[in-house]
């Protein structure tokens, strides 16, 4: 008797909690630089950009930029220094189907921590949250700073002992990254003794594979001599084809060649030609290997 006398109450607690975010499968589509969003949340290991906010959407006491980082100590998501600066961690994991209204609800609780306080934990955003394309400046350009490591993180003096360690940790660990010039969000890395060029490419995932499909078909896809394709990564719905390069050549080399397929990838993507049996083939290959980043 009792247990049923609760349901009708426990009925009404479940309504009233608010629901879950929808998933957005394209979460930072209508950013500036979208593709430069994507890289720092999924292909760069350590970079920064500054942010602003939208008119009248800067919560009180926030600080007039904050800082977006690829990583934090200890993957927190946010971080409020003593300085009154604000960080936010983009690679700290998901708390809901929308990357852009984590983001925000972590720009939101880092610029509400104490000074001197991470965001350890992000609460799953609910679909009344506001997203990125809300909160922040969209007319300003994103532009991003990639470092040899994550020194940018804090003073020495802000980080207690176990901080200190993850940032050790972090530094031994960082990737060798370069941001190429001759395209938008194409980056070249070196991991042990291969390098490669990883490139956010800013079409839908579908459009970006039929152009490489056409390219591939062709015998075009190599970057430049000798840079294979390998395959491709999807996140946040876009594409990012990898290509293995020379490892002893130095980054800025393949910036002719970058060029190039920028070329090629967008004549491409705007041809409307039916693709013919060949391209059909590569264009089942490439999507085989593709592999979806979280």
């Amino acid at each position: 008797m009792g247990k049923a006398s609760r349901r009708p109450r426990e009925r009404a607690d479940r309504t009233s909690r608010p629901a879950p975010a929808p998933f957005v499968s394209r979460p930072f589509e209508g950013l500036p630089n979208e593709t430069d969003w994507v890289a720092m949340r999924e292909i760069v290991p350590a970079a920064t950009a500054t942010v602003r906010f939208a008119k009248g959407k800067a919560p009180e006491g926030a600080p007039d930029e904050i800082t977006i980082a690829t990583v934090l100590p200890l993957a927190w998501p946010g971080l409020h220094r003593e300085s009154g600066e604000v960080l936010v961690g983009i690679q700290s994991g998901n708390a809901s189907g929308d990357t852009s209204r984590d983001i925000a609800h972590a720009i939101e609780l880092a610029v509400a921590a104490e000074p001197g306080s991470p965001v350890q934990t992000l609460p799953v955003s609910t679909v009344d949250t506001i997203r990125l394309q809300d909160l922040i400046d969209t007319s300003a350009p994103f532009e991003i700073t990639v470092h040899e490591g994550f020194d940018f993180w804090v003073a020495d003096a802000d980080l207690d002992a176990d901080g200190k360690e993850s940032l050790e940790r972090a530094n031994e660990s960082a990737i060798p990254t370069t941001k190429l010039a001759s395209a938008p969000s194409a980056y070249w890395c070196l991991i042990g003794d291969r390098a490669y060029v990883r490139w956010v490419l800013p079409h839908d995932e579908d459009t970006a594979t039929t152009a490489l499909a056409r390219l591939h078909a062709a015998g075009t896809s190599t970057l430049g001599d000798d840079g294979r394709l390998l395959g491709c990564f999807r996140s946040s719905g876009l594409l990012i084809p990898v290509w293995e390069v020379d490892p002893s050549a130095e980054a800025a080399s393949f910036e002719p060649a970058v060029a190039e397929m920028k070329d090629r990838i967008e004549a491409a993507a705007a041809s409307t030609e039916p693709l013919d049996a060949a391209e059909r083939g590569a264009r089942a290959g490439l999507t085989n290997r593709q592999v979806t980043l979280r």
